[in-house]
């Protein structure tokens, strides 16, 4: 009796998991609207940078795979250190993220030197905060409030190709109403870019 006692406990445990309204196995995932992930993740030259340490800041995560032609277009541009600095200038901290699984820190290092970055890029070749965020294309840009609150998740902008005179810049509207204490009424787009290399499971 004790074991069957001891079976039927853990049948109801799984249940519970599993169930929507039990505890949430997903509760560690990214959603809009609702507190960002906390996560630790080593720099280039493998010092921790923690998410929480920035608690009171607006903070940018942005997925980077220096293999991609979509990254290399908006790092060759400017686009991307120009906006981390501008808004950098006004107390946004910028986090570049790289979760491909093939490339070390040396290899997001040289990357860091190529183009003078004022922000770190974390290593995540394990993919699992890539995977938290739901990350799908490099680039892929998360937008955080100061209440620690996921307020923006999609393209840097909606201009793929880089043909457009002016494009939507998404992250700039969601950080220019942050800054001025507004609402970020867009809140989510359709990422572009190449797909995130993660590690197989």
């Amino acid at each position: 009796m004790k074991v069957l006692g001891i079976g039927i406990w853990l049948i109801g445990l799984l249940l519970m998991l599993a169930s929507p309204g039990g505890a949430d196995l997903r509760a560690a995932e990214a959603m809009l609207g609702a507190a960002a992930p906390d996560f630790t993740l080593s720099d280039t030259e493998g010092q921790p940078v923690k998410l929480g340490s920035f608690a009171g800041k607006i903070v940018v995560l942005e997925w980077i795979n220096p293999d991609c032609p979509f990254v290399q277009r908006v790092y060759q541009s400017g686009i991307m250190k120009d906006l981390a600095t501008e808004y950098g200038r006004k107390g946004v901290v910028w986090l570049a993220v790289n979760s491909t699984h093939y490339m070390d820190a040396a290899a997001s290092r040289q990357w860091k030197e190529k183009y003078a970055l004022p922000y770190p890029i974390l290593d995540d070749r394990a993919g699992a905060v890539g995977r938290m965020y739901g990350a799908q294309t490099t680039p892929h840009m998360f937008v955080i409030d100061k209440s620690g609150k996921l307020v923006y998740a999609g393209g840097l902008d909606d201009d793929p190709r880089g043909d457009r005179g002016k494009p939507g810049d998404y992250v700039r509207q969601a950080l220019d109403a942050l800054l001025a204490g507004k609402v970020v009424t867009l809140a989510e787009t359709k990422p572009y870019g190449c797909s995130v290399k993660y590690a197989a499971k």
